[in-house]
């Protein structure tokens, strides 16, 4: 049990880890000159340096506050869900142990898939490029937190018995 307790842990801080950097860092949409995330542009210039600037103008302003506010909630979620899972181990009985960290896992993968959701409907539509890594790692950390969700849910059923 305790080596399935410790790999859970892992599980989650990966999870946590992939979604502060598809939150931070700075490539969701990427060209040959151009790096976009939700929160600035990074251009190319002649010299070889990357200059950040605002996002285009063009941008739906409420789309873009949606994807921003989904995102750092996924990461909090994560981050209090960890935080609850230890303090859940000392604290409660078993058979309740895990269910308030399922919920923030939960909560987490609702929340990076609707901003990574709403970034692939509303953003990006007649702009030649690619999605970036930072955009990959969303996708990615909304199963982490999906299946680490669900084995908090299945963790409390086999606490119980």
């Amino acid at each position: 049990m305790l080596i399935l307790l410790a790999a859970i842990f892992v599980l989650h801080i990966i999870g946590i880890i992939l979604l502060l950097v598809a939150t931070i860092d700075n490539a969701w949409w990427m060209t040959d000159t151009i790096s976009t995330d939700v929160w600035f542009r990074w251009m190319l210039q002649p010299n070889g340096v990357w200059n950040t600037t605002d996002l285009p103008p063009h941008y739906p302003t409420e789309y873009l506050q949606a994807v921003q506010a989904s995102s750092v909630l996924a990461c909090i979620f994560s981050i209090l869900g960890i935080f609850v899972f230890v303090a859940q181990l000392f604290t409660l009985p078993k058979g309740e142990r895990f269910t308030i960290s399922g919920i923030f896992q939960l909560l987490a993968c609702l929340c990076i898939m609707i901003a990574a959701s709403i970034y692939t409907d509303r953003f990006h539509l007649d702009e030649s490029g690619w999605y970036g890594h930072c955009f990959i790692l969303a996708w990615i950390s909304f199963a982490l937190t999906f299946f680490s969700s669900i084995t908090y849910f299945v963790l409390r059923k086999k606490t119980a018995a």
